[in-house]
């Protein structure tokens, strides 16, 4: 699947993944693998065989190294990386359940992530971009948040597709702080919004079709809503619906979310469907499914192996499960 340039912008960063126990709940040793929730789109695009480039503020540390050497391994474009010698690379700390599910431990205080401001984007970042995808991560901090909306809308100028995924980790966000006061006017930036299950009822404390037709009064057009095996749910503010998903046995479910939506930006890129055409491709409904399957195929091979970037499925793959689940 070849596709015109998806953008993705916000953080790289270390998952050190726990292996092992010493009996009394600890792990013994933790490895490192590049991560980063929009560096992981990046890569699941790039390994779908998209056109995929990563923007953001990379150390000049030895992790900051490796992350630059994992992108450009993957195929992930590297022009719109900045690098600093400020600060260094912000550490996830992972911890994976009897049954897959991950917990975070994040050291993110001044990293080199938190750095990128408009003067780093280059003359050229949003010329010829089909997509621009952004997270919950790049608005924890108010000047990186006011530079990720500064893309969305610099985005919107060119005519791109913006997404976000809220993806969100509340350990992030600096106490006190109410993470929707900043998460709002990046939500109505976006044209596609990407949700989990409980992501979807934090935004829904007015209820569900409140949250939703308060995401009509900005951009959005399309809102898909994950939760894990269970059926996944679309809404348009015209139409909604569900999917069922692919079961398997879940390994680590750390990177699931981002190759979705890398699945789902490959295949919205390959159709060029630009903010003006999402009205119509919801009305186009075997089309529709067929994105959300292929995204959700995606998602359901990550799971079954270990790691962020190295988790990540290549299209042949996804289409040979797609059939055999078929």
């Amino acid at each position: 699947m070849s596709t015109p340039p998806i953008l993705c912008f916000g953080e790289a960063l270390i998952d050190f993944h726990a292996e092992g126990s010493d009996g009394s709940g600890f792990a013994p040793q933790f490895v490192p693998f590049a991560g980063g929730a929009p560096a992981n789109v990046a890569v699941a695009a790039a390994r779908l065989g998209g056109t995929a480039r990563f923007a953001g503020m990379l150390s000049q540390d030895r992790f900051g190294d490796f992350l630059l050497d994992s992108l450009r391994h993957a195929g992930v474009g590297t022009d719109d990386v900045a690098r600093t010698d400020a600060a260094n690379t912000a550490l996830a700390f992972v911890t994976l359940d009897a049954h897959g599910e991950r917990s975070f431990s994040f050291y993110r205080e001044h990293t080199a992530d938190l750095l990128f401001r408009p003067a780093h984007f280059r003359a050229d970042t949003f010329r010829d971009i089909e997509v621009f995808h952004v997270c919950s991560n790049s608005m924890t901090d108010p000047a990186l948040a006011a530079t990720t909306r500064e893309g969305m809308q610099r985005a919107h100028g060119t005519g791109a597709l913006v997404s976000f995924d809220l993806n969100l980790r509340p350990a992030l966000w600096p106490a006190g702080t109410d993470p929707q006061l900043l998460l709002w006017p990046a939500l109505h930036l976006a044209d596609v919004v990407k949700l989990s299950a409980e992501e979807f009822a934090w935004l829904a404390v007015d209820g569900e079709q409140a949250a939703l037709d308060r995401l009509w009064l900005g951009r959005t057009r399309l809102v898909v809503v994950t939760d894990g095996a269970k059926p996944l749910r679309w809404f348009h503010p015209d139409a909604d619906g569900e999917l069922p998903c692919y079961p398997v046995d879940v390994v680590d479910s750390t990177a699931a979310g981002d190759a979705f939506v890398g699945g789902l930006l490959c295949c919205l890129a390959e159709l060029a469907a630009g903010p003006d055409r999402l009205d119509q491709l919801v009305t186009e409904l075997p089309r529709l499914h067929a994105m959300l399957r292929f995204a959700a195929a995606c998602g359901a091979l990550t799971v079954t192996r270990q790691g962020s970037f190295a988790a990540m499925p290549h299209g042949d793959e996804v289409l040979a499960f797609m059939e055999q689940q078929a």
